[in-house]
C-alpha cells in the first residue's frame, strides 16, 4: 500500500485548494520540482500530480512542469509519477506518458465518455486510473466545478470494467480541510465494488493513515493507496513516517 504525496500545479506553482475551490488556494512554493525531490528523498515511491489549470479549462499549460517533475522523480531513485488534470483525449494521455508519467488519471472524461478509458487502457494497459471526485456521493467534473448527476458506486465499476487499474476517490468536501478522511464512506464503496481504491481528501496526521491502512485487503481489492497534500505542506504529516506505516505488512488475524 502506497502513499501518494500530492503536487497540485496552478500557474506553474505548487498550491492546495480547499474543497476544490479555486478562489481558496494557498501557494506552497514556486518550484514544484524541488517539492518532488523532497518527497522522493523522504522515501515516497509514487508522487501524485494534478494540473489544475488543465482540469478546469482543458488547456494543458503545465505540461513542461509535469515533465520536469517526472524527470526529477525518476532521477531520485526511480520514483513513479501518477498525473492527471485535463486528460480528455488519447492525445492528452499520450503527451503525459511520453513525458515520463507512469500512470495517467482520467477524471471528467471517465464520467462523460467512458469509452475513452477503454481506448487508453487498450493502448497502454495497466497505466490508467480514474479520478472519481464527489460531493456527498455525486461525482463532480471539470476541476470539481460542476455536478454530473452520477454516483460514485456507478462510475467506479464502469471504469474498472473499461480497463482502469484503480479508482482515486476524493471527497471534495473534506479535501484541504484537515478534518479527517471519510473512512466509513470508503468502506461502503469498497464493499459495494470490490475495486482497488486510492483514497484522497481530509488526511490530517499519522492516525488517519493508520485508519485508512485498515481498509486494505489481499488480492488487489481494497484500499491500495492514500493521497495526502495539505497535511504534508502544513507540517502535520511526515512523508517518511506515512510511507513506513503503509509499507508495514498487514498483521495476520489472531
Amino acid at each position: 500500500m502506497d502513499l501518494y504525496p500530492a503536487i497540485d500545479v496552478l500557474g506553474g506553482r505548487c498550491v492546495r485548494l480547499v474543497e476544490g475551490d479555486f478562489e481558496r488556494s494557498t501557494v506552497y512554493g514556486s518550484d514544484p520540482v524541488a517539492v518532488a525531490r523532497r518527497f522522493a528523498g523522504a522515501g515516497a515511491r509514487w508522487i501524485h500530480v494534478v494540473d489544475l489549470d488543465a482540469a478546469r479549462t482543458g488547456r494543458p499549460v503545465n505540461r513542461d512542469v509535469v515533465r520536469r517533475i517526472t524527470a526529477a522523480a525518476a532521477a531520485a531513485g526511480g520514483v513513479r509519477v501518477q498525473a492527471g488534470g485535463g486528460v480528455r483525449t488519447v492525445g492528452d494521455a499520450d503527451e503525459l506518458l511520453s513525458a515520463g508519467v507512469e500512470r495517467v488519471v482520467v477524471g471528467t472524461a471517465a464520467v462523460e465518455n467512458p469509452a475513452l478509458v477503454a481506448e487508453i487502457s487498450t493502448r497502454w494497459p495497466g497505466r490508467v486510473a480514474v479520478g472519481v471526485d464527489h460531493r456527498r456521493g455525486e461525482v463532480r467534473v471539470r476541476g470539481w466545478t460542476e455536478g454530473s448527476a452520477r454516483r460514485v458506486a456507478d462510475v467506479v465499476p464502469e471504469a474498472l470494467a473499461a480497463g482502469a487499474v484503480a479508482a482515486i476517490i476524493t471527497d471534495v468536501e473534506r479535501d484541504g480541510r484537515l478534518e479527517g478522511p471519510d473512512v466509513e464512506g470508503l468502506r461502503e464503496v469498497l464493499s459495494a465494488t470490490r475495486a482497488p481504491i486510492i483514497a484522497s481528501g481530509g488526511v490530517r496526521h499519522l492516525d488517519d493513515i493508520r485508519a485508512l491502512a485498515g481498509l486494505r485487503a489481499p488480492g488487489g481489492a481494497g484500499l491500495v493507496g492514500v493521497i495526502a497534500g495539505m497535511a504534508i505542506y502544513e507540517g502535520a504529516l511526515d512523508v517518511a513516517a506515512a510511507v513506513k506505516e503503509l509499507s508495514a505488512p498487514e498483521e495476520a488475524p489472531g
